[in-house]
């Protein structure tokens, strides 16, 4: 765990400030090189020479969102399936030769898109995009390896969904939030839909989504971009593109009163969630409200002096936790969230309630001065800290560029954070906070079966 920043008005604050400042503009400075081979694959470089190690990415712009209803879940299963084995590189030989040769590797699907990634010493690079390029266009569907596959992926929604009353209620809550935008569906699938795929479906989608025209190669370390870029044309330059399907526009109509959902599920405890539809970054120069929306969820959560925990659990001792979260990069639509838990001898009436007070309390009476300072130096210093670690730093890369945004950009994004005025961050939460977009989500707890036996942990690969 790090140390935790000075105190407002400690003498070394002004000097953190400063060090964020230069940190970030050194961040500006770092050498990224970007290119597009024939075939409409984006190869992104970024060298940084602290360790002798490389981070390799392919992002594909196919995430759960480009599903079709009857299918939900087939990204994920098709992630699964990427290990399956070429005619090349038989089932599981891929991560045997990556572990082989001293490397990580693993993936993952989001809403958004799907990621595969190996982190590895300089010298093995090679090895990675060689087994990328290979299973983007010579990947083996056999019946029979999807009928076990499947299996696995329906035990690890009963694990991480049906088994978790957390996940239940995240699950309706997003079911309720959006109406008609996929993001309403679960990353994992619906059950029913996972129970009747087939391998036909899983083979469609890599079909339609599977393509170099429609995927991000991202490297970052200890590399030299000249030949990475060779590397790049050698194994992924020879495979063709491919037209893909058109992207309709996809938006979720205007929200025109408060939600709510109540999920029951056998639970210690209950707990209350809110969400309100939110802007996503869409330019960043222009935009002024995502980064204000992100120094507000800064204001109710992220530190101990936060407000939620400051006030909810400290003082009032009406939640034994308490968290506000929000994201401005996605293809889809946005959600500011706060959740707490109540504790014992409340109720989640309470607890919600108490919520909408915190965001009154900052509409009526807005963020002093010192208060914002505080907060811009914990979520600069949170950013600062993500470009430690050089997989990070790639996935900010590919999130961006997944995202339809231009990576660049984030260094405008540090100016803008820093840019933010106490009357933007109140002006936010009077615009946005609001009854008519808002979707609460209760946790009815219902009794644990104790005869029930306990889930071992889940093995598999992790749909984010």
């Amino acid at each position: 765990m790090r140390p935790p920043l000075p105190r407002l008005g400690h003498p070394s604050m002004k000097r953190l400030l400063f060090v964020l400042s230069i940190a970030v503009t050194a961040a500006a400075h770092a050498e990224i090189v970007d290119q597009t081979l024939a075939n409409g694959m984006r190869v992104i470089v970024k060298t940084d020479r602290r360790a002798p190690v490389a981070v390799s990415q392919v992002w594909y712009r196919a995430g759960s969102m480009d599903e079709s209803y009857g299918t939900t879940g087939v990204a994920h299963v098709l992630e699964h399936m990427m290990f399956k084995g070429t005619p090349e590189v038989p089932a599981g030989e891929f991560s045997r030769r990556i572990a082989a040769a001293g490397g990580r590797e693993n993936a993952f699907t989001s809403r958004d898109h799907t990621a595969y990634f190996q982190t590895l010493q300089k010298d093995r690079l090679e090895l990675a995009l060689k087994l990328e390029a290979d299973r983007m266009a010579h990947l083996v569907l056999s019946a029979d390896e999807f009928a076990k596959e499947i299996q696995v992926v329906m035990e690890e929604r009963r694990l991480r969904t049906e088994d978790s009353a957390q996940g239940l209620l995240y699950e309706g809550l997003m079911a309720s939030a959006f109406q008609a935008h996929p993001y309403r569906h679960p990353v994992i699938g619906w059950m029913n839909d996972l129970k009747n795929m087939s391998v036909d479906d899983a083979r469609a989608w890599y079909q339609r989504w599977y393509a170099p025209n429609n995927a991000t190669l991202v490297v970052a370390g200890d590399v030299d971009p000249t030949q990475v870029f060779a590397w790049a044309q050698q194994y992924f330059g020879p495979l063709a593109a491919r037209p893909l399907p058109l992207r309709k526009p996809q938006h979720e109509p205007e929200q025109n009163g408060a939600r709510q959902v109540t999920v029951k599920a056998p639970a210690k405890q209950p707990v209350v969630a809110l969400a309100w539809q939110a802007p996503t970054l869409t330019d960043a120069e222009k935009d002024s409200d995502p980064y204000a929306l992100e120094i507000l969820a800064g204001v109710l959560d992220g530190h101990a002096s936060a407000r939620l925990n400051q006030s909810l659990v400290r003082e009032k001792r009406l939640a034994t936790e308490a968290s506000a979260g929000y994201d401005a990069v996605s293809r889809g639509p946005a959600l500011f969230m706060v959740d707490a838990t109540p504790a014992e001898g409340h109720t989640v009436a309470e607890l919600e309630a108490a919520l909408k007070q915190e965001i009154a309390r900052i509409v009526k009476d807005g963020v002093d001065e010192k208060e914002l300072a505080r907060v811009k130096a914990q979520v600069l210093a949170s950013q600062v800290y993500q470009q430690d670690s050089l997989f990070y730093q790639a996935m900010l890369i590919g999130e961006w560029t997944t995202a339809g945004l231009d990576y660049r950009a984030r260094d405008i994004r540090f100016r803008k954070l820093r840019e933010v005025t106490a009357e933007q961050v109140r002006a936010v939460a009077a615009k946005y906070l609001v009854d008519s977009t808002l979707t609460v989500a209760q946790l009815d707890p219902q009794p644990l079966d104790s005869n029930k036996p306990a889930k071992r942990g889940f093995g598999g690969r992790h749909a984010n």
